[in-house]
């Protein structure tokens, strides 16, 4: 019976063998914790004191439309700058990026009467810095300082007001900074392509040749343009009478994503992982959904944890299909394209929330976009069935992936 239970656990749970047999992945995650915690605080007190200045969704969402262009131009570059140079000072750099960004909301949060353009330069600032990072980043820290960032946050925002929320943030960010420059120099390939106009079509053309790859990235964009609500949550918690649940329905999705991230194991028995993208973010979409249609705040935060759920499976088979396909030589670039599928989205999701909330009200755009998110699945998964028949087993680019990472251990033994 015990050994059964310890089979079952060895199943379901993930796997841990990177933490500990990686110095850097340790360093990593223990950085990637913090920096979340960070920026979590950030994203519960930035589009509230833009609530404040301004009582407008359409100001909220406008967050979206500042950062959009920034991350475009910024992911596609940090795609082709993490195939060329050393990833280490990359990641530094844009965390010490954003440490400077975070003290310019916290000298704006006290003034006697802050302003409102800077929350947008910030925002921009961010999106640009963040889409150069992420590219050079090859996951239970996320959800972790995703839950705990929020949730604490609604409380010092609620009861000490943005400045200390903006603080912390710094801190977190002085704290990573710290912890990434210990990290091992991760120099580029000897033969890597300088980043250029030229690189980052390459990358380009290799994701339009294939309509597996296609699909992920669409399925996603889709799914955070319709079904994104954050940027009306500080709406929908008033609506709701319940403003002290703002933090945690910031937390909710990643309460859900943690679940599934923690149970992941059987997710390495999957072969058809395009399935697990096309039903995890219809069941985001559903969730979402429902979060809009109750009118009371435990079953919204319940739906909020269901569609994080639903989303970390979509992420879990995304992640998979990039990782057996991708040829070694174009990751870097195509980890650009892949920031902007699952990055886009949520901007122009916020602004879309904002703009129906204040033509509809702020639970119809919310109910209303998850429902407009299970059709574009479903019609997405008409347009581009390879997708659907995806398997890991049989596909040619994960078989030639395949053998790549084989001959490449094959020569370092």
């Amino acid at each position: 019976m015990a050994s059964s239970s310890r089979a079952w656990l060895v199943g379901v749970l993930p796997d841990t063998s990177p933490w500990r047999s990686s110095r850097d992945f340790r360093l990593l995650w223990g950085q990637g914790l913090v920096t979340y915690f960070a920026s979590a605080m950030a994203m519960v007190a930035l589009p509230l004191q833009i609530k404040e200045l301004t009582d407008s969704p359409l100001a909220v969402g406008a967050m979206g439309a500042v950062e959009l262009v920034p991350l475009v131009v910024f992911g596609l570059y940090g795609g082709a700058l993490a195939d060329a140079v050393d990833r280490r000072r990359v990641i530094v750099g844009t965390e010490a990026g954003l440490g400077l960004l975070a003290l310019l909301l916290l000298l704006n949060s006290l003034l006697g009467e802050p302003l409102l353009w800077p929350l947008y330069v910030v925002a921009a600032g961010v999106s640009a810095l963040a889409g150069l990072q992420r590219p050079a980043l090859n996951s239970l820290r996320w959800q972790i300082g995703a839950i705990a960032g929020p949730s604490v946050a609604g409380v010092v925002v609620a009861y000490a007001g943005h400045a200390p929320a903006y603080a912390v943030t710094l801190a977190g960010f002085a704290v990573s900074v710290l912890m990434c420059r210990r990290l091992s120099p991760a120099p580029p390939a000897h033969d890597a392509e300088k980043p250029s106009l030229r690189s980052i079509a390459e990358g380009a053309r290799y994701a339009w040749s294939r309509p597996v790859l296609l699909g992920t990235y669409a399925i996603d964009l889709a799914a955070m343009v319709f079904a994104f609500p954050n940027a009306v949550f500080p709406f929908l918690a008033d609506e709701l009478d319940a403003p002290w649940s703002l933090g945690l329905m910031y937390a909710a999705g990643s309460v859900g994503s943690l679940v599934v991230g923690l149970t992941s194991g059987w997710t390495s028995r999957v072969r058809r992982h395009g399935l697990l993208v096309a039903g995890g973010a219809a069941g985001w979409g559903l969730a979402i959904a429902g979060a809009g249609w109750f009118g009371t705040v435990w079953p919204v935060l319940l739906c909020l944890a269901f569609a994080g759920a639903g989303d970390m499976l979509s992420g879990l088979g995304r992640s998979t299909i990039w990782n057996q396909t991708i040829p070694e030589e174009l990751r870097g670039r195509l980890a650009g394209i892949e920031v902007l599928s699952y990055s886009v989205g949520p901007q122009l999701g916020q602004v879309r929330a904002g703009v129906m909330a204040g033509w509809t009200g702020t639970r119809t755009a919310v109910w209303a976009g998850g429902a407009a998110c299970v059709a574009s699945v479903g019609v997405l998964c008409l347009a581009l069935p390879k997708l659907l028949r995806y398997d890991s087993g049989t596909d040619e680019d994960a078989l030639r992936r395949k053998a790549q990472q084989e001959a490449a251990t094959a020569g370092t033994a």
